[in-house]
């Protein structure tokens, strides 16, 4: 989304990432005033309620200005960066050009259609003839160099400090790049252990570990940059408490959370169940060809379980349309998978997994949570779910009572899978035991269908076998 503002520097607006969203925040800036960008460099990453984005520009020119600072959550169709895409010379505080290169950059024309990167948004980047206007012929050389040294200015990042000539930007993915933010390490004197030098998240704990000393010394311009409380009663102690502004993930979990409360009234129930067999059957799954580099675990066969509980009360599989007065029974199941993540709860989902076979659906499942945890859990990933699973027994909690994701009709928690007596074959012995719940909208599911669903999920759970004799 551009603007243009005069003949030669256009706006670029904060875009749409995601289905109807309306606002994001700017997490980082990899460019500054005076930059040279190019069609399809990625200026900044963005974070939206449901994931975050990387942000091209879509034509070549020189940064003029930067409309907001980071940490700033901006509206969708407001401009955020002026760019002067004339050709002409970088402003007067530009940082002067060093000694001249061996050889001087040539004048070429913009680079055709294969030589462009991919566009990661939902603009397009219109191939173009157009060549640049032709540079002052006073100074071709030092027009040339100073373009090039913008250039290479922008690719080796703005650290709070000038860095040296030359000096390569550290490499690693925008989730590390903040975590570094937020520890206040410079990624410049991180060591990279990843794969083609690349910086990992255990990089950056390691840097904070072997700097003990310089903890506090990050740590105070932090507090001095905090906004402080406006509106706060008066205290004597203000660092008792902490101000977070919601936003973000944050935000669209809350609004989701109070939305689905207060609108699908929720039925839940319990259901204790013995799952031994199941636990011996994901053991010996490990170690099936099959399943050779997949990952294996109680989390693959309870979602398979529910699958099949679907497939025999497929009325459970559906949402209420309340403009229309209609319930819209769905003959897909894109299982949604609650994830807890360093940016917040999400809900990415499996599309079609009712088509999938068990190894495939481990295969998915892997990739669900990796992408998760990675913070590269794309819009359209978390968009169309019909049925959700959340595992809150990963934290050691026996149970809960789920709240509905928007726009489905059922959700599965998964407790603790524990040992406890348990009465077997008319003899106590100890057993691995959990508790499962489900959540139900009232609206569309009447009891005897959620216990129809849940009562299958847990018979398949205590006699695995059933996954066979009921597909």
């Amino acid at each position: 989304m551009t603007t243009m503002t005069n003949a030669s520097v256009r706006e670029f607006k904060m875009p749409d990432v995601g289905e109807g969203l309306t606002e994001a925040e700017i997490l980082k800036w990899y460019v500054q005033p005076g930059d040279t960008v190019t069609d399809g460099q990625v200026v900044c990453e963005v974070e939206t309620a449901k994931a975050a984005v990387e942000l091209p520009i879509p034509y070549d020119g020189v940064v003029r200005a930067l409309h907001f600072p980071e940490g700033t959550t901006v509206d969708v169709g407001t401009s955020i960066i002026a760019v002067d895409v004339s050709g002409g010379a970088a402003p007067a505080t530009e940082a002067p050009a060093p000694a001249a290169e061996p050889e001087p950059v040539p004048e070429e024309p913009v680079a055709g259609p294969a030589a462009r990167q991919p566009v990661l948004v939902g603009y397009g980047v219109a191939t173009s003839s157009t060549r640049r206007r032709p540079r002052k012929p006073a100074a071709p050389d030092a027009a040339a160099q100073q373009a090039a040294v913008a250039v290479q200015q922008e690719l080796n990042g703005h650290a709070p400090a000038a860095p040296a000539a030359g000096a390569p930007r550290p490499l690693a993915k925008p989730p590390v790049r903040k975590l570094a933010k937020d520890l206040g390490v410079d990624l410049a004197s991180v060591t990279p252990t990843g794969p083609d030098g690349i910086i990992t998240r255990e990089d950056v704990h390691a840097a904070v570990a072997a700097a003990p000393q310089a903890a506090p010394e990050t740590a105070a311009p932090a507090a001095v940059t905090a906004p402080a409380p406006v509106a706060a009663p008066a205290s004597s102690d203000t660092a008792r408490e902490t101000r977070i502004p919601v936003k973000g993930v944050r935000k669209a979990t809350a609004a989701a959370m109070v939305g689905s409360a207060f609108t699908a009234p929720h039925v839940t129930e319990f259901v204790t169940v013995d799952v031994t067999r199941t636990m011996k059957l994901v053991e010996e799954l490990k170690q099936d060809k099959e399943f050779a580099g997949l990952r294996v675990n109680p989390l693959l066969l309870i979602a398979k379980a529910l699958l099949v509980a679907i497939r025999r009360n497929p009325d459970i599989n559906a949402s209420w349309d309340e403009a229309a007065q209609e319930i819209v029974v769905k003959h897909y199941v894109n299982l949604g998978i609650a994830a807890a993540t360093p940016r917040g709860l999400i809900v990415p989902n499996i599309k079609d997994a009712h088509a999938k076979t068990l190894p495939q659906l481990a295969e998915s499942l892997g990739e669900l949570v990796s992408t998760a945890r990675e913070g590269k859990t794309s819009p359209a990933a978390m968009q169309g779910g019909t049925v959700t699973i959340t595992n809150v027994g990963v934290f050691g909690v026996d149970t809960g009572t789920p709240i509905l994701n928007p726009g489905e009709s059922a959700i599965l928690a998964v407790g603790a899978i524990k040992p406890q007596p348990w009465v077997h074959k008319g003899k106590v012995k100890p057993r691995q035991v959990t508790t499962l719940a489900l959540s139900f909208d009232h609206r569309l599911v009447d009891g005897e269908l959620g216990s129809k669903v849940l009562a299958d999920v847990a018979a398949i759970l205590e006699q695995p076998k059933r996954l066979i004799t009921w597909a």
